[in-house]
């Protein structure tokens, strides 16, 4: 990706890790971003403590209220709210900068 784009850092701990709705919601979203315009790519990781970081990118500020409005995502937002989340906090940046090391084949 080239610079100029944005990305959303979703970080959140869990109330209960091994719950079914919420899970099932998180595999939903993880289909559903695919299709949404504008977006670039995304990247989560989950600790064994619950908490958790998704960082999502996006062409525009424009693609990113899309999906915070796609109406499968506000469900999936609702049910966090009420039931899955102890806390969050979510972050939107303007990446300026980006770059990348890859070790080479060792082999």
């Amino acid at each position: 990706m080239k610079p100029n784009y944005f990305a959303v850092i979703f970080s959140s701990s869990l109330k209960d890790q091994t719950d079914p709705i919420y899970h099932e919601f998180s595999k939903q979203m993880q289909d559903e971003i695919q299709h949404s315009p504008g977006f670039l790519g995304m990247e989560s990781y989950r600790e064994a403590s619950g908490k958790g970081v998704t960082i999502s990118y996006w062409e525009s500020k424009k693609a990113i209220r899309q999906w915070k409005e796609n109406s499968k995502h506000v469900l999936a937002q609702q049910y966090g709210k009420a039931h899955a989340y102890a806390q969050f906090e979510l972050k939107i940046c303007r990446v300026e900068k980006a770059y990348e090391f890859k070790a080479a084949d060792s082999n």
